[in-house]
């Protein structure tokens, strides 16, 4: 925990000029509220007592001074509220950059075990509740502490056996508030356990709301979402009778504290052992007595919530990319696209089951080599490999005869160009999502990736041409005409090598005449990898390779494995 703490209070290095000031106008307005009582105190005890001439211009001055205080004590409250939360805000900023930098490096591996709400969550409220720990945590500590102490040696000084009456109060008041608080905490975790399932809930139903209308299911998404709704009012109840417990109860007992000090205050009066000022000056101190308790109840559920949060962001940040580069590794030039497989063996993290055993494989620079098989033969996993979004279990990858884990990794995904079957399209236009491709390219360069690909003539078609914005994943968009922004993509990129993962296989005959055609002009003069369901999209491939779960079983042009009567003619004759 020690350790973990060190970490944490690390993120104010930046801003230590900040936190000392916090902590200084923090200290400064809590001695101010402190010092006020007595000058009351002075007041009504000394200074009414001396003669009208010199008392008044003594009142004057004292009050005068006094508003002078209240003054300093607001510039102090107003500077630990607007640059304490600054601070908070900064610091926030630079662990979400952190974590956020993270999420960038880790591997597909990672994503496969994980869902994206609970990633964003991490980066969201976790981060939020951190940031209220490291900007409230200190400050309040410190003003509770010096008001507490304080007012206690205060009180004693004027009275100890009042002084006495309020501090066992206020102890009880302590252990009341504990209690109480543990349950409250709880409870709201709860609630927020209830607020994740129906905000997933609401993305899930519309994200399918075309399934959804189309099902005309609307009344049964109403259904399932009155159910999380309830449940969420019914956690929101058991919080909110907790929640009135610990308020009513902690007036109570600061009125209690009030009334128990008037009863034995004018007890002692009676006795001649206290003046009607102590008494004054006693009652304007317990309110000093009864906020930094609630203060301090309030930091120690503050100091769970962000710690747990800190524990969640450390557990992310701790999980090391699993592909990373190699010291000393390389960035190549003039790539010219050979690949070999060396007797590559390949199975997912979790489970024993080779997907890949022992494959060997070479492809010539510009070779169009098309991959078939059913599916789990591991066609896509073959294909993952080459830009090392998986590393291989065993044997080795190479690009021009260089092992792909000696090459650094920005360097070998730049030389690959993918188009795959589920295009991913940012929101923003047509423009900003081509030039994702190259994002250094002009507008020229962009329109002439469009071309290339077959997508100029429908951009323009577009209400704003490039500049149309195409909605998220973009929506607006045919299959067809998504599948050539994802072409012009990989066109302004322009890799020495290329995989298409079924990148036809969505569309109907029209567009894929079109997309073909797009994607046969990339193919020109590079290394190219085809995963193929459709055979018609291959007859022209010059080495079509069979996979099968015991590796390439047969390799050949379309004509002879047709001739042969393997594996691939069986295929061939199921699809016609």
């Amino acid at each position: 925990m020690d350790h973990k703490l060190k970490k944490l209070a690390a993120y104010y290095k930046p801003y230590q000029g900040l936190f000392w000031a916090d902590m200084f106008f923090a200290m400064l307005g809590a001695t101010v509220t402190l010092v006020i009582p007595l000058m009351v105190r002075y007041i009504t005890g000394t200074v009414v007592e001396l003669p009208i001439s010199e008392s008044a211009k003594l009142i004057l001055q004292l009050g005068v001074a006094m508003v002078a205080m209240v003054v300093l004590e607001g510039f102090c409250n107003f500077f630990i509220t607007y640059y304490g939360h600054l601070m908070g805000a900064r610091i926030e900023r630079d662990m979400r950059n952190e974590i956020f930098g993270h999420y960038q490096k880790l591997s597909f591996a990672f994503y496969d075990n994980q869902k994206v709400g609970h990633l964003l969550s991490r980066i969201t409220s976790d981060l939020f509740d951190i940031t209220e720990l490291l900007h409230h945590g200190p400050e309040d500590v410190l003003i509770s502490t010096i008001k507490l102490i304080g007012a206690f040696a205060i009180l004693l000084m004027i009275n100890a056996k009042l002084a006495l009456v309020a501090i066992a109060i206020v102890l009880v008041m302590l252990v009341y508030a504990v209690c109480l608080n543990s349950k409250m905490k709880n409870a709201f975790m709860e609630n927020r356990a209830r607020i994740a399932d129906i905000n997933s809930q609401i993305e899930d139903s519309l994200s399918g709301i075309r399934v959804v209308k189309s099902f005309s299911n609307e009344e049964t998404e109403m259904d399932k979402f009155k159910v999380g709704n309830a449940r969420f009012v019914d956690s929101k109840r058991r919080s909110y009778k907790y929640m009135a417990i610990y308020h009513s109860g902690m007036g109570a007992f600061s009125t209690l504290i009030t009334v128990g000090s008037l009863v034995m205050g004018a007890y002692l009066m009676t006795m001649d052992q206290l003046t009607a000022t102590d008494l004054v000056t006693f009652l304007l101190y317990i309110n000093n007595f009864t906020e930094p308790v609630k203060k301090l109840v309030n930091f120690t559920e503050q100091f769970q919530n962000g710690y747990s949060g800190y524990t969640r962001f450390c557990e992310v940040m701790s999980i090391a990319p699993d592909i990373a580069d190699k010291p000393g590794a390389v960035a190549m030039k003039d790539v010219k696209g050979d690949i070999k497989f060396e007797n590559v063996t390949f199975h997912y993290e979790e489970s024993k089951e080779n997907v890949l055993s022992h494959v060997d494989l070479e492809v010539k620079p510009g070779e169009y080599v098309a991959l078939v098989g059913s599916s789990g033969a591991g066609k896509t996993t073959l294909c993952s490999l080459i830009p090392r979004f998986y590393d291989v279990s065993e044997g080795s990858v190479k690009l021009d005869g260089k092992d792909i884990r000696d090459i650094q990794l920005k360097n070998l995904r730049q030389q690959i160009g993918i188009v795959q079957q589920d295009v991913y399209l940012f929101a923003g236009t047509v423009m900003e999502n081509i030039r994702y491709g190259r994002p250094e390219a002009s507008d020229e360069d962009v329109v002439r990736a469009a071309m290339a690909a077959n997508a100029h003539e429908f951009i323009m078609g577009l209400p704003e041409g490039y500049d149309t914005d195409i909605g998220q994943r973009g929506v607006k968009l045919s299959g067809g005409q998504k599948q050539r922004l994802s072409i012009a993509r990989v066109f302004l990129k322009n890799p020495p090598v290329l995989i298409f993962d079924e990148a036809t296989s969505a569309l109907d005959n029209e567009s894929e005449k079109i997309v073909q055609g797009s994607l046969e002009t990339l193919a020109k003069n590079r290394t190219t990898f085809v995963i193929a369901h459709r055979l018609s999209t291959i007859r022209n491939a010059q080495r079509i390779l069979v996979l099968t779960e015991d590796g390439i079983a047969e390799e050949g042009t379309h004509e002879g494995l047709l001739a042969k009567g393997g594996i691939y003619a069986g295929l061939y004759q199921m699809q016609f």
